[in-house]
């Protein structure tokens, strides 16, 4: 597979594909890494992500955002078949090793601000917390399980998200902010904010104003360009499908220079 098309100004191409829920692949220059790579979904889910995990091949890096199963669970056997060195606090690292993961492919992360240099782009991991179900979106999330929650409990029960990081990578000239959940305090979101973020990858999912809560995010954090993610509804009827209409009308009105880019599956975002 060739690489993105050169940036502006000498600096390496970018590319960014989603791979549904909170997963993204990034090729920027001769280097690819995986965020959150959850491919797996059952019958039900909408939009169809075709490939399986076997089917990724490229990444020299995982990072992660949090431990639930969207998150995580398919990592074991895409780390495994890549080589690839699995970034992640503690917390994670127990599920991941747990379902298989060799502990050498785990590098720890073990303090709020910690950084990984791989020489053409940096990765900074910051604390957060995850959003907080709120109880409306809990019934609602009840209702549509009903008697398939004892088949649905392994995946809720045995994958905790632990805490909570927020991926920062500085690439030549641009810097991109992956968030896995938006749980951040506003005081977090100023920590944040002291660094420049070119390109934000914001999710829309657990909670049923959730379109509204990530509106202050754009504010604290001033983003260049906005990519919003974990709208789909990808492994139903534990998910459900966020209509993000009210929020890209939203931000049109508030901030009508940003650059807003609503990703399709599997499709590449080349920037």
């Amino acid at each position: 597979m060739s690489g993105p098309p050169p940036g502006k100004a000498g600096r390496p191409g970018l590319e960014l594909t989603w791979l549904g829920a909170a997963g993204f692949r990034v090729r920027t220059g001769e280097n690819v890494f995986l965020i959150d790579p959850f491919v797996s979904r059952n019958p039900r889910a909408r939009p169809i992500q075709e490939l399986k995990p076997g089917d990724i091949r490229e990444g020299r890096q995982i990072f992660i955002s949090h431990g639930h199963f969207d998150h995580i669970k398919d990592i074991p056997q895409i780390a495994a078949s890549l080589g690839a060195k699995v970034f992640c606090h503690p917390t994670q690292a127990r599920s991941l090793v747990r379902d298989g993961l060799a502990p050498r492919l785990i590098m720890m992360v073990e303090q709020d601000g910690q950084r990984f240099d791989f020489g053409s782009f940096s990765a900074q991991a910051n604390y957060s917390r995850h959003i907080k179900f709120d109880l409306r979106l809990v019934l609602s999330t009840l209702a549509r399980i009903n008697l398939r929650l004892p088949g649905l409990l392994p995946l809720t029960r045995c994958y905790p998200p632990g805490q909570v990081l927020t991926w920062k990578f500085d690439l030549p000239g641009r810097s991109i902010r992956h968030l896995g959940s938006a749980g951040s305090t506003r005081k977090e979101l100023a920590v944040l904010a002291e660094e420049e973020t070119d390109i934000l990858l914001l999710p829309l999912q657990g909670h049923t104003r959730i379109c509204r809560i990530v509106l202050e995010f754009i504010w604290a954090l001033r983003p260049k360009t906005v990519i919003p993610h974990h709208q789909d509804d990808f492994y139903p009827p534990i998910s459900r499908m966020v209509d993000i209409g009210p929020f890209l009308e939203e931000l049109n009105r508030e901030f009508p220079q940003l650059e807003v880019i609503t990703p399709r599956i599997n499709q590449p975002i080349r920037l």
